[in-house]
């Protein structure tokens, strides 16, 4: 069924983009939910890239609904932020948030970190993978190592979680795992082929997985929003692999978070 659901609704992320990724993505896993007739309290979900950006409201969302939150990035001090944040959001009957410290790029170490998440609360429902990098130059100009070091995070990244995870998920006949990809993952612009290629590459891993374990009670699930306001920019990556530190006119634009909602 929820291959039949995807197929239909993948235009429209591409027409809906900005319009609420977060509202709608929770949207679209509580209605699944609601298919199963069981409620995201006490969920154990785990996000990545949770320090910031879509992540950060992601976790919010999911926090405020009653799941049991891992946050996860490489940061710890902006973790930090993100946990006070939603202690202090007067959700007096939430779970309290945890913190798994995870560099996605580091893909030896994905297995071990996992390991480290299942000791948390001793399983993981849903994994939302939301950890990204943007990079921003033509082709001409590139470094290669530019296009290796988006493809690891926003494609191997994925790949590597989703491995970790698959193996209990599957032996429990029950899960969701969730891909942030981009409209970018459907469609392609200049100066963002890196970028555009790895969200591709996203999309299309998330199908073929999609269609290996519809029968194994594991729900896979891929969100494809477009502009959204967040720092992306200021840390998207140049031709040569530096931070390109200036605004985007069109992320700036885009749809504001939906932090203290």
């Amino acid at each position: 069924m929820l291959s039949m659901i995807s197929s239909l609704v993948a235009p429209f992320w591409i027409l809906l983009g900005p319009l609420a990724v977060v509202a709608l993505m929770t949207r679209v896993i509580s209605g699944i939910v609601k298919l199963r007739r069981i409620s995201l309290n006490g969920k154990v979900v785990l996000i990545t890239g949770a320090s910031s950006g879509i992540g950060e409201s992601v976790a919010a969302e999911f926090y405020r609904r009653g799941a049991k939150v891992i946050l996860s990035s490489r940061r710890q001090s902006e973790l930090n932020r993100v946990m006070e944040s939603l202690i202090n959001s007067e959700q007096s009957d939430a779970y309290p948030p945890a913190i798994l410290i995870m560099d996605v790029s580091d893909l030896d170490s994905i297995p071990a970190k996992v390991e480290e998440a299942y000791r948390i609360h001793g399983r993981i429902d849903i994994v939302v993978n939301s950890a990204g990098v943007l990079s921003r130059a033509e082709v001409i100009e590139s470094s290669l190592s530019v296009y290796q070091e988006v493809m690891q995070v926003n494609y191997f990244g994925v790949v590597a979680l989703t491995m970790a995870v698959l193996p209990r998920m599957i032996q429990n006949k029950r899960g969701h795992i969730v891909a942030i990809s981009s409209v970018q993952g459907r469609m392609a612009i200049p100066r963002r082929s890196a970028y555009a290629a790895s969200k591709h590459a996203v999309v299309a891993f998330m199908d073929s997985l999609r269609a290996e374990v519809a029968d194994a009670g594991i729900y896979v699930t891929s969100i494809h929003p477009g502009y959204v306001k967040t720092n992306i920019a200021h840390v998207s990556l140049t031709a040569q692999g530096d931070a390109y530190g200036q605004e985007d006119p069109n992320i700036e634009q885009g749809i504001i978070s939906f932090l203290g909602r």
